[in-house]
């Protein structure tokens, strides 16, 4: 599923915010009108990949914050796992001092919204509920703008870790058209001139070949 120029899909669930708080009803809605959001999914706490991209974006969440962008994190992990990971110091393999908040998918509704669900469920011939692979979420990220549209999408399978400075580059990118009205080319990045989309050329160009 694309969900790109399309309505985030909303949602409210369990969150840990500040490294230590319980939340009930975390949703996006706090940010809308106010913030961008980055909102990223990973497949599971207390594993390899996942800690050094949590932390990855911890360590440019104040270069975030100074573009007004929030950072969420989702899995289908429950709260009580990720508080638990986020009491382990980096060295052990944990969390510990990451601080953005962490949304617990525990009944998966959120990752299949957001079409990066890993595993299927079906029915097998005596009418009971399998599943075909782990029911976990792919390395989603959706950058989201102040009206709660999706603008920028990006889906790693699970052994691929995100380039975090990547997602500030979209930000920038985002932000640029928003405040110049021009389009960013490839590899542009923040300080990069950007162009003009002439619209009234290219129609001349195509009426007249």
């Amino acid at each position: 599923m694309v969900l790109v120029g399309k309505k985030a899909p909303e949602f409210s669930a369990q969150a840990v915010v500040n490294g230590r708080e319980f939340v009930e009803d975390f949703s996006l809605n706090q940010y809308k009108g106010n913030k961008y959001v980055i909102l990223f999914f990973y497949p599971k706490d207390f594993t390899f990949v996942c800690p050094t991209e949590l932390h990855a974006f911890q360590d440019k969440l104040a270069e975030f914050e100074s573009r007004g962008v929030a950072i969420v994190g989702v899995s289908t992990d429950t709260e009580q796992s990720h508080f638990g990971w986020l009491q382990v110091d980096k060295g052990h393999g944990g969390i510990k001092g990451v601080t953005y908040p962490l949304v617990a998918d525990t009944n998966k509704t959120i990752s299949a919204n957001y079409d990066v669900l890993a595993g299927e469920t079906y029915y097998d011939e005596d009418d009971m509920l399998q599943s075909e692979g782990e029911l976990i979420a792919y390395r989603g990220l959706f950058l989201i703008d102040k009206e709660g549209v999706v603008r920028h999408q990006i889906v790693n399978d699970l052994p691929l870790g995100r380039n975090v400075d990547e997602a500030i580059r979209m930000v920038d990118a985002l932000q640029f058209f928003e405040e110049n009205g021009e389009v960013c080319p490839a590899n542009w990045s923040k300080g990069k001139e950007g162009m003009k989309a002439n619209h009234e050329a290219t129609a001349e160009y195509l009426a007249s070949h």
